[in-house]
């Protein structure tokens, strides 16, 4: 990859601890969702399980750096309007006007931001799931064709 990881910025999305049932008792590991983006048009996400806090959340970022893809963005929203799905869960995105910002939930503002929309407006339907929610709103943005 052409691109300098150190022009992206990582957003923690979510971090989940996971717990092993086993037979001295129980053990506990830490599940990150993180989302990298550099605010012109590339993005990507990754996840990571490890021990602590910090070794999973670097974990995530590297993954999530591998995983950057382009998206075709207009004068700070998007071209048109489209749906994302992944699973269950289903992104609507709304192109909006200037100054209005993004209008958006947790998972769905962390990919819009770190990818450099401005103004959009955005209804997550379905499943909530962080995890499937990223997807969704990654397979929507990758929908966008710009119209001439």
């Amino acid at each position: 990859m052409e691109k300098q990881t150190s022009e992206f910025e990582e957003r923690v999305v979510t971090i989940n601890r996971v717990t092993k049932v086993v037979k001295g008792g129980r053990r506990f590991s830490f599940a990150a969702l993180v989302v990298v983006g550099n605010k012109t048009g590339d993005v990507g996400f990754g996840s990571g399980k490890a021990g602590e806090v910090p070794e999973a959340i670097g974990k995530a970022s590297r993954s999530a750096k591998k995983s950057v893809k382009s998206m075709m963005l207009k004068e700070g929203t998007i071209p048109h309007e489209v749906v994302g799905t992944y699973g269950t869960t289903k992104v609507l995105m709304k192109p909006a006007t200037a100054g209005t910002g993004v209008i958006a939930g947790g998972a769905v503002r962390a990919v819009l931001e770190s990818v450099g929309v401005k103004d959009i407006l955005t209804k997550c339907l379905g499943s909530r799931n962080p995890h499937n929610v990223v997807r969704a709103t990654m397979n929507g943005l990758r929908q966008l064709k710009v119209q001439k």
